[in-house]
């Protein structure tokens, strides 16, 4: 008995032993890599919205305006968010030097409301809109859903797509929101 006592001390000894000499201190403050849900890629996750917008070639203007406004961490978290996605060309609709504008980095505020103005926490499945249907969008007021026959607007925007992704889902819209 006494034999056996000591042959399981020495084992937990040793296994303790091996898993320290294994535990090395992870890198704290700016040398940290950041380790949140914007880094995960791998060949078989679904993609969440901001790597979706990322994989666009109609949302480029989108994705330098989430990354200058500092919200691609933010839009990769678990949400759920919808996305009322602009595309290139509803930017190019702006006055001239507007998106410039915005993508100061003195202009960080401006940007994030208005991203927050197309930014509603929840999904929002078309399926569900109803006409006259409004919704609080994380900054910057209401939208208001309006449905004309099969199609759905949002603020007079016309939702041309939808794309769920991991963490919400994404409605390509033609016009830039701009809350009133």
């Amino acid at each position: 008995m006494k034999n056996s006592i000591k042959v399981l001390f020495l084992a937990s000894l040793l296994l303790t032993m091996s898993c320290s000499q294994n535990d090395q201190e992870a890198p704290v403050g700016a040398d940290a890599p950041s380790m949140g849900q914007e880094n995960v890629v791998d060949a078989t996750s679904n993609p969440n919205i901001v790597q979706v917008a990322v994989g666009s070639k109609d949302h480029t203007t989108l994705v330098a305006a989430v990354k200058a406004a500092d919200l691609v961490r933010a839009l990769s978290n678990a949400g759920p968010f919808t996305v009322f996605a602009p595309t290139n060309d509803a930017f190019a609709k702006l006055p001239a030097g507007t998106v410039e504008g915005l993508l100061e980095p003195d202009k960080i505020e401006a940007l994030q409301n208005i991203l927050g103005y197309h930014t509603f926490v929840g999904v929002l499945k078309p399926e569900y809109m109803q006409d006259g249907q409004e919704f609080d969008m994380v900054f910057g007021g209401k939208v208001k859903i309006t449905k004309k026959g099969e199609k759905t607007f949002v603020n007079g925007s016309e939702i041309v797509a939808s794309i769920p992704t991991t963490n919400g889902i994404i409605h390509v819209i033609g016009d830039v929101l701009l809350p009133k």
